[in-house]
């Protein structure tokens, strides 16, 4: 959530990234926000007016009945008083209750050197590690080898929960467990702590963490009891700290977690229906920080490095892409996306998009720490860095580790997870 004391001081700065971010009536959205804010800060005024003169007229009813006099009409003045009182601190209330509603809808502000494009053309390829394997036959796409080595159960899944919903089987599902326990024990080694979080959260883990209002149409909820299923552990580790004021010391508090993550993917209709690289339910180990703001960008540069580490290890060519504003998540003031390259698919797969959201969440959860002892509350910067996204790191491993007899090659990060299983072939 962005703060309104920044939007008044900055306006011209929030439209104009409003506009980078091609919002088209960013401007108009402005003007409302500041125009409620100016009606709210009027109120106030008002309402420390009325009640100076309430708290003189009483005083004065104090007097006039002390000497005996009649005080009647002063208290039929003070008792209008507070009625106008009680009336425009109900204003307040409902202007409040707008303007958060409406700040809420606003995304955040880029960093200054993020590239200024309208789309993801803009995208900026900034490194690129390892050379796509040359094959000599051709190779084959994972939807095809995961069906005839019977590890991917596509036809079964949509039977059990519909379309873009899948089994693993057998050799398949041990090979993503490997692969999930192998990324948690990887970044605890680089210096995260785990954690192991609700899949379930309130409305406000939510709204703390930005997914609501914006994509509410996107999220599962359980209506009854005001539930929300988590699209990614980010949600339930951004609120962790919700209302704590943390200690110097403390930081950064970095944490990884594993979740399913549950999205309806209506804004991807359409788009990617074959395999498993976009469905309903899938799983992703997730990284994140509080860190202090002054070190915030150093940070994100260690997050992404760690990111890129995972991509090394499975010997798998990747590239990182630093976004531009048009392509930019709502969050977010500056994100890397790295891809792993996915030769039966020809074409590169993002695996971890890492994104820094100076105070943006933790205004919105309250999250503040003192830089040292007696020192005011401020809030801390937080970054969430995909760790990596499942699916989609097991298209690459089948598509890269494939055999002209379509088995797959197991590859070595993962041997002492998979219980001695060096292949997954057809039996």
């Amino acid at each position: 959530m962005l703060d309104i004391r920044f939007i008044r001081t900055n306006t011209q700065l929030v439209k104009d990234c409003l506009a980078h971010r091609q919002i088209a009536d960013g401007d108009v959205l402005i003007d409302a926000v500041l125009q409620l804010d100016e009606r709210r800060r009027a109120l106030l005024v008002e309402v420390e007016q009325l009640k100076r003169q309430r708290n003189e007229a009483s005083q004065q009813v104090a007097r006039l009945k002390k000497s005996g006099e009649d005080a009647s009409q002063l208290i039929e003045e003070t008792r209008h008083l507070g009625d106008r009182i009680t009336a425009l601190d109900l204003d307040g209330n409902e202007i409040d209750v707008t303007l958060e509603r409406s700040l809420l809808e606003l995304p955040n502000i880029h960093a200054a050197d993020v590239p200024v494009a309208p789309d993801e053309d803009g995208n900026i390829i900034i490194s690129q590690e390892g050379e796509p394997r040359a094959f000599d036959f051709t190779p084959r796409p994972h939807w095809e080898l995961g069906e005839a080595l019977d590890i991917i159960d596509f036809e079964r899944g949509v039977k059990l929960s519909g379309s873009r919903f899948y089994v693993l089987k057998g050799a398949g599902a041990k090979l993503q467990r490997a692969l999930i326990q192998w990324l948690l024990d990887l970044h605890v080694e680089q210096g995260y702590r785990e954690v192991y979080t609700p899949f379930i959260v309130k409305e406000q883990c939510m709204v703390g963490a930005r997914q609501l209002p914006k994509f509410r149409d996107n999220l599962y909820r359980d209506v009854e009891d005001d539930l929300w299923l988590v699209p990614t552990a980010e949600v339930p580790v951004t609120n962790l700290h919700r209302d704590e004021i943390l200690s110097a010391e403390q930081l950064p508090l970095q944490y990884c977690a594993y979740t399913p993550c549950f999205r309806r993917e209506k804004m991807s209709a359409g788009r990617d229906v074959r395999g498993i690289k976009r469905g309903h339910q899938f799983d992703k180990v997730e990284m994140y920080k509080f860190v202090r703001p002054e070190v915030s960008y150093d940070e994100l540069e260690k997050m992404r490095a760690d990111a890129e580490d995972t991509c090394r290890l499975l010997k798998i060519p990747f590239r990182t892409k630093e976004l531009c504003t048009g392509d930019l998540g709502f969050g977010s003031t500056k994100t890397y996306d790295i891809e792993l390259w996915a030769p039966g698919q020809d074409e590169w797969l993002e695996v971890s998009s890492c994104s820094n959201t100076e105070a943006f969440q933790a205004r919105a959860t309250n999250v503040r720490f003192r830089p040292e002892a007696g020192a005011k509350p401020e809030f801390v910067h937080t970054l969430n860095g995909s760790g990596l996204g499942v699916p989609r790191t097991m298209i690459a491993i089948l598509e890269n580790y494939q055999n002209a007899d379509g088995s797959i090659t197991v590859p070595d990060v993962l041997l002492p997870y998979v219980g001695g299983l060096k292949t997954l072939s057809a039996t």
